[in-house]
């Protein structure tokens, strides 16, 4: 099955239940969530754990059958869902593999997930998927050619796309605009939303140098719809995005200032190696709701109502 630790981190019209149409209308505020990962499927199902909802990689379950397909049709059923993939590519120059498209909405009229994302990025050259989330150049010309691209993709999906910001490990000496800047045309221009990877931020901003705190500020309050929080593997010289320790003080502290800035936004922990037993994983979560209820109580409002699961 592919993780996102693989990918190693890149509208609209017809509505079904769940689903941002183009009307512009902001997906809804789910809680407190978690990856969906198969060794905590049976626990799921048995149980009744503390989380509010699920994400799922896209990639695993566009298949037409088999046992990950079967549970999480059963998941579905209980628990809200978001599919994030890994392989769209949103931002290569290669022709758009409409063949993706077609099966990422038949996964999405089967699940109908909240929202679909994918990362700001490309992931292979010459038909082959390097299954890795490769950075761009933050110019004029690949803004343009990003937004063009993102239209196409909510126009065959039918609905918003949602894009996540992706660590990076070297930066391009031809960028025009900083990573906050490009992001905020792209979202203004193409109408797409924004998860908001906070330990993505973290990652970059100690590999680049720069203050992560000025990436929050530059960021649009209004389109921000998801919060990524994950662990990661300092190297000393540099971070590696890995997704298999607990997360530190740091993501953390930088969370919390997130929702400071953003407010109450759906928040997710993302586990893709050393994966604990779903109990340690609802303990993050559970952090995720203390660091958030404090944030918004140190600015006059409180965790809202998520409401029914279904």
């Amino acid at each position: 099955m592919i993780t996102a630790k693989a990918a190693n981190k890149f509208g609209l019209g017809l509505a079904t239940q769940g689903n941002t149409a183009r009307d512009g209308a902001r997906p809804p505020y789910l809680g407190f969530g978690l990856g969906l990962r198969a060794q905590h499927y049976s626990e799921i199902l048995d149980g009744d754990p503390a989380i509010d909802w699920f994400e799922v990689i896209s990639e695993n379950y566009m298949v037409p059958g088999g046992k990950p397909l079967h549970m999480l049709d059963r998941i579905r059923a209980r628990y809200p869902v978001v599919m994030h993939g890994v392989s769209m590519s949103i931002a290569s120059t290669a022709p758009i593999d409409r063949g993706y498209l077609k099966a990422l909405r038949q996964l999405a009229d089967r699940v109908e997930p909240r929202w679909i994302s994918d990362h700001l990025c490309w992931t292979g050259v010459h038909g082959r998927n390097l299954h890795d989330l490769l950075p761009i150049p933050y110019t004029r010309e690949a803004l343009d050619h990003v937004i063009a691209r993102v239209q196409a993709v909510q126009d065959a999906l039918g609905r918003a796309l949602v894009l996540e910001n992706v660590s990076t490990y070297v930066q391009f000496a031809c960028s025009e605009m900083t990573e906050w800047e490009f992001l905020s045309e792209l979202t203004r221009r193409s109408g797409c939303w924004l998860l908001f990877d906070v330990n993505n931020v973290y990652v970059s901003a100690f590999n680049h140098g720069y203050d992560p705190h000025r990436f929050i500020e530059g960021i649009p309050k209004d389109r921000v719809v998801q919060f990524h929080i994950a662990g990661h593997s300092h190297m000393e010289t540099h971070i590696i995005d890995t997704h298999d320790h607990p997360v530190c003080p740091e993501v953390w502290a930088l969370y919390e200032a997130a929702v400071r800035r953003f407010g109450p936004v759906s928040t997710m922990i993302e586990r893709d190696d050393n994966i604990p037993p779903l109990a340690e994983l609802v303990e993050e979560i559970n952090t995720a709701r203390d660091i958030a209820a404090r944030a918004l109580h140190g600015i006059g409002q409180s965790l809202p109502d998520r409401g029914p699961r279904r």
